[in-house]
């Protein structure tokens, strides 16, 4: 029997369960920006779809807090509904109260590439926080390169988002760019669940010998010594 099946069933259902969860987690920080697109679209009244997201983001936080959950995430989906109210408020534009979500949609779209090209795939480092493999994956080319095939779909994904967003933010529609908002998990898990599965076809029944640590000074490409293939 091959020892690393176990292990390599185990991390084939380990991500995507914790992408699943991950995708729990965002819809409810999510609350603040469907609150925010609902009051306003029934509304039109800047300051009351404000209160509403601001009471959204204060019970996102206290749900978190009770549940003893990440105080950093807690206070970091606060602090992200008080910068999009501050902008929405000092401009007096429902548009602007998605400028952060559309500036962290660009910056992605902009990473994404240069990660790859740099041998860090985010696929691969979201991976292995799931799995605890941290970067081991980095000894392997073979892996590195099914990692960056699989980035591109979520990147994919991404650009497609942006496509409808930005044109939407310059045209003033703020109800209709929250609606698209609001399905940007949806998106990204999507494009991560397929990028998985994309770098499972990738790799096939390649194995690598992850034993031996990798020097600090080491090249983006590894050994030919560091890597073998079972077939």
């Amino acid at each position: 029997m091959d020892p690393v099946a176990p292990q390599k069933a185990g991390e084939a259902e380990a991500v995507p369960a914790a992408v699943r969860s991950r995708l729990r987690g965002t819809v409810l920080d999510l609350a603040p920006v469907f609150g925010f697109t609902l009051t306003f679209a029934l509304t039109h009244r800047l300051a009351v779809a404000l209160t509403l997201a601001f009471a959204a983001g204060a019970g996102v936080f206290v749900r978190r807090l009770v549940r003893k959950e990440s105080v950093w995430r807690a206070l970091g989906v606060l602090g992200f509904v008080c910068v999009q109210g501050v902008l929405a408020a000092c401009t007096g534009d429902a548009t602007t109260f998605f400028l952060p979500h559309l500036v962290l949609h660009c910056a992605m779209a902009v990473a994404v590439p240069v990660l790859i090209l740099l041998g860090w795939p985010p696929l691969g480092l979201m991976v292995g926080l799931f799995t605890g493999e941290r970067t081991a994956w980095r000894r392997c080319a073979v892996r590195r390169r099914a990692f960056a095939r699989g980035s591109l779909v979520p990147f994919t994904g991404n650009v497609l988002m942006l496509s409808v967003q930005i044109p939407l933010f310059l045209s003033g529609r703020a109800v209709a760019l929250g609606s698209v908002d609001v399905f940007g998990p949806l998106v990204f898990t999507l494009g991560a669940l397929l990028g998985w599965r994309v770098y499972r076809r990738a790799v096939g029944a390649h194995r690598c010998d992850a034993s031996t640590p990798v020097p600090a000074e080491a090249s983006a490409d590894p050994s030919p010594s560091l890597e073998r293939t079972v077939r």
